[in-house]
Formats: C-alpha cells, sequence, structure tokens
C-alpha cells in the first residue's frame, strides 16, 4: 500500500495477528481468492487460521496502544531484530486485529487487494478418500498449458508429499510469492502417476462472478473487495435484465477495500449515507455515488465468515430499507487498520478506529442480524424471498 492513504483504503479486511509465516493472511486471501483463486481451496475448505468471534475486542482509544514503531526503531539501535520488536508491541497493546508483516507478506497482501495473486492457475478441494483434488484449472493459466485437468490428484509439491496436510496449506506452497519461479508438482490421474515443473505467474482473481439463475434472477457473488470490485459490481447491476431481481452473496467474503465496497453500495444507491468511522477519533462519513438502481428487487445472503467491509455494504443496504438481509449473523469485525512502515521494510498495522452503519448500529463484536434467518439452503430461501418483492416498475 503507498503511504496511510489507502482507505482510506480502510483495509477493512479481516486479519488476526500473524501467527507464523503468512499464517495471518490466510483469512485475506480465502476470501480474495475464493473459490481457489490463490490457487486455492473454496467453499470445501474453510480459512485454517479463524480469529474466534468470542475473542475480546479491544476498544480504539481507551488506553494508548504500545508504539511498535519506536520499538522497532529501539531494537534495530540495539541490533535485534525490529520485526520481533514491534510484533511484541503490537502483543502487548491489546489490538486484536494489529499485525506485523514482512515484506514479502505484505507485498503479497498488496497484491491481493490489487486484484492479482502468484500463482499456477487450479483450484482444489479434499476429497471424499482425503486426497487434494484439483477442481478447476484456470484458462491459459500455468496449470492449463502443462495440461493439469480437473480430477487430477495433487500427491507431492516440491517432492514433499501432501496427503493429511490442509488444503490451505498445500495451495499455499504452490502460490509461492514471485512470479518466475518453479514449482514441481507430483500428480496422478486414475493409474499415472508423474509429475510437472510449472513456472508461477502473476494471474487475476474473480472476486465478482455474475450467474442467470434459473429463476430470471442474476446471483451477484463478491468473494472480497479488491481493487475495482465496486466497478465491476455496477456494471454486474447494469448488465442484468430490466425486471430481473439481484441476489448479492456476501458469504464468505472477508472485507478488503472500504472504497470498494462504497462503491458497490452506490450500484444499489441513488446516494446517500453508507457509513461513518472514527479515525484517531475524528469523525468521518462515506457516501454512495448519485445514479444506483434503487428500485431493483435486492436481497443480500450472508454467513458467520460475512465480515468488514462485507458487513459495512449489509448494514448500509439493511439501514437504507434497500435490501432483505437472508442467512446468519455475521462474524462482528468493524475496526479499521491502516499501515505504518517500519525501518527493516516491515509493516504495522494497527487499529485506528471503527465504522458505523448508517443507523449508528457497531457493529464490532456484534455482526449483523438478518432479517430471515437461514442456514442450509439459504440460496433457496433468498430466491423464494425475492420472488415475493416484486419488480421494479
Amino acid at each position: 500500500m503507498s503511504g496511510p492513504d489507502r482507505l482510506p483504503a480502510l483495509a477493512a479486511h479481516s486479519m488476526p495477528r500473524r501467527i507464523g509465516r503468512g499464517a495471518a493472511l490466510t483469512l485475506l486471501f480465502a476470501g480474495v481468492l475464493a473459490a481457489g483463486a490463490a490457487t486455492g481451496s473454496w467453499p470445501d475448505e474453510g480459512p485454517e487460521t479463524a480469529a474466534e468471534p468470542g475473542r475480546r475486542v479491544a476498544a480504539v482509544h481507551k488506553r494508548p496502544y504500545a508504539d511498535p514503531t519506536e520499538a522497532a526503531a529501539e531494537a534495530m539501535q540495539d541490533g535485534k531484530s525490529p520485526t520481533l520488536a514491534a510484533e511484541e508491541a503490537v502483543s502487548r497493546s491489546g489490538d486484536r486485529w494489529g499485525s506485523v508483516y514482512s515484506q514479502g507478506e505484505y507485498k503479497e497482501f498488496e497484491q491481493a487487494l490489487d486484484g492479482e495473486y502468484t500463482g499456477v492457475g487450479l483450484w482444489a478441494r479434499r476429497a471424499a478418500d482425503g486426497d487434494v483434488q484439483v477442481t478447476k484449472v484456470r484458462s491459459g493459466s500455468p496449470a492449463q498449458l502443462a495440461g493439469i485437468r480437473e480430477g487430477d490428484r495433487i500427491a507431492a509439491v516440491d517432492g514433499r508429499p501432501v496427503t493429511g496436510r490442509p488444503v490451505t496449506e498445500v495451495l499455499g506452497l504452490l502460490r509461492g510469492e514471485h512470479a518466475g519461479t518453479a514449482v514441481r508438482v507430483g500428480l496422478q490421474r486414475g493409474t499415472r502417476a508423474w509429475s510437472e515443473t510449472l513456472r508461477r505467474a502473476n494471474l487475476p482473481t474473480e472476486s465478482v462472478t455474475a450467474t442467470r439463475l434459473a429463476s430470471g434472477a442474476v446471483l451477484i457473488k463478491v468473494s472480497a473487495f479488491t481493487k475495482d470490485s465496486g466497478v465491476q459490481v455496477r456494471r454486474a447491476v447494469r448488465e442484468a435484465p430490466a425486471r430481473a431481481g439481484i441476489v448479492l452473496d456476501l458469504r464468505g467474503n472477508s472485507g478488503g477495500l472500504v472504497t470498494e465496497a462504497v462503491g458497490a453500495a452506490s450500484a444499489f444507491l441513488d446516494g446517500g449515507l453508507v457509513a461513518t468511522y472514527d479515525v484517531r477519533g475524528r469523525q468521518r462519513a462515506l457516501h454512495a455515488e448519485r445514479g444506483g438502481d434503487a428500485t431493483r428487487p435486492l436481497v443480500v445472503l450472508v454467513d458467520s465468515g460475512t465480515m468488514s467491509a462485507a458487513e459495512l455494504l449489509t448494514g448500509a443496504l439493511q439501514d437504507r430499507g434497500r435490501a432483505v438481509v437472508v442467512g446468519s449473523r455475521t462474524f462482528g469485525k468493524g475496526s479499521v487498520q491502516m499501515p505504518t512502515p517500519l525501518p527493516d521494510g516491515s509493516v504495522a498495522e494497527l487499529t485506528v478506529g471503527h465504522y458505523r452503519t448508517p443507523s449508528g448500529r457497531g457493529v464490532d463484536g456484534r455482526g449483523i442480524t438478518p432479517d430471515l434467518e437461514a442456514e442450509d439452503g439459504a440460496r433457496h430461501r433468498a430466491e423464494t424471498v425475492l420472488s415475493g418483492l416484486g419488480t421494479p416498475s
């Protein structure tokens, strides 16, 4: 991210404090790369490092956080690790969402928010027999060019057997950090076993997809709010048939860029308030652009994996009476993080404020309660609700 202004990138993503290399990025990638764009697995396998919803959330401004920048600078003068010193300072701070990332980890995080990932271009899941099975291969990707097909089994990565490993871990090994680096993949297809050496590439994510349902409605799935996802949502709404309702699926959406969530809100609102937030005590507001489709029937699908910027959007559409929300209570992350570079090139992210819905509801630690509770068959329920909302005049 370039400087602290990426809110306003308000990176309202959902990443707990780092637990080992890159583990804190798991939630973001699980959302950004839903359905496996990080060469990932979703929804068959959820994130392996989810924060506990019941864990205490530190309130901003109740007491000053330890300053990781000062701790890192002091450690550097003493010949110690600035990153470790910053991590310790963040840990003492009580900031649930505070994190410290190495240069490589943060670059990977930025790349994900920019709508890209480094990988080989395949999706995977855990098969019934326990093997890791390829479920989809991106056209034109290194995996597709090597002849890998849907249904192939991944047996090893760089000579290490993957049997019994979490799918997210296996796919993290495939993803890597840099385009052009090689990864050797052991594969099985029926009785055939062979290996392919693939060169990783920078590939675009698919954070927004639109599908025409049998009922005539349009399903818009947003897996995360990456760069330009707001534009993609608005385009999907414009291209939907004139009298078709919309099911906006935010299940499993771990957040992302608040500016993109506001952009998505602009697809359904003709201007007006989307959210308020505070940054270090200063109150600010986010507004939708004018010209959105404010009459088309709309249902929003949510679950316990709907977090942060996705909750901000859900709360806005619910409070403004623009949508019926169907599903289960959302995660409950309503805090805002901003990045601070450290002397050794690592980056600390600390909570600087919280956002609220247009009616003033806080989301942090509470989540958003749907208008209609539904877990099994939630999408079918959403379509049923949508059919009862009528069509725009």
